[in-house]
């Protein structure tokens, strides 16, 4: 078994929200996904975060339909275009006739001696109250997370916790709490690549995985 990650599928099936219209590097980036997929069927990837610009369940069934086509054990979380997110219950029956698409929100999953632990997470640009409220939230999601983890946790977001000069120290805050070492997250694209800050920092390793970074490759996380 093998477990994987990349975010940022951008996935419009049904939407009609074609992605090349932002550059060449979008160009054929479903078929590049289906081309490029290293998973045999007991492997495991977790997308965190914008798998789809689907608006409800309706919109979005093509583009689960495309992702149960693939090979593995899908594991979701939230990004900031997942509109048809819903509540998880909502979720679970709309996904139940997919036997290999799972979401993480505010639970985690055991992958040998790993927990895949996670949320959307946020970018902190001010303290204003609105922020505040959205980062205490992401903050006590992540912490729900991590603590029903029962193997070591690894952290999967959509947001970057780093960002150039930015931090979110709220969610950093929970990682090194419980002892978090690597983070993997996505949200950039293009220019946003020159802010992206990856490797050891301050004890936790973290990793770019949004999939035009990776040329539309999961990485390999264990």
């Amino acid at each position: 078994m093998a477990l994987y990650a990349m975010a940022d599928f951008h996935l419009s099936l049904s939407s009609g929200k074609p992605m090349d219209i932002f550059g060449s590097t979008w160009e054929n980036h479903v078929r590049r996904i289906r081309d490029n997929w290293p998973l045999r069927e007991e492997d495991t990837i977790v997308i965190p975060g914008d798998v789809s610009w689907a608006m409800n369940f309706s919109e979005l069934e093509a583009d689960f339909d495309f992702l149960a086509s693939l090979p593995g054990k899908k594991i979701i979380s939230k990004g900031n275009h997942d509109y048809w997110w819903g509540t998880l219950k909502k979720m679970n029956e709309f996904a139940a006739k997919y036997k290999d698409i799972f979401f993480l929100h505010n639970n985690s999953y055991r992958y040998e001696n790993i927990s895949i632990c996670g949320t959307r997470g946020w970018i902190q640009e001010n303290d204003s109250p609105a922020d505040m409220k959205v980062l205490l939230r992401e903050a006590a999601r992540l912490e729900n997370s991590i603590a029903s983890a029962s193997g070591k946790p690894v952290v999967f977001l959509h947001y970057p916790p780093l960002f150039a000069e930015q931090e979110n120290r709220m969610l950093i805050d929970v990682m090194k709490k419980h002892g978090v070492e690597r983070c993997y997250y996505g949200h950039l694209h293009g220019k946003s690549f020159g802010g992206a800050r990856t490797g050891n920092i301050d004890g936790i390793f973290y990793t770019l995985i949004s999939a035009d970074y990776l040329n539309f490759t999961p990485v390999l996380v264990g």
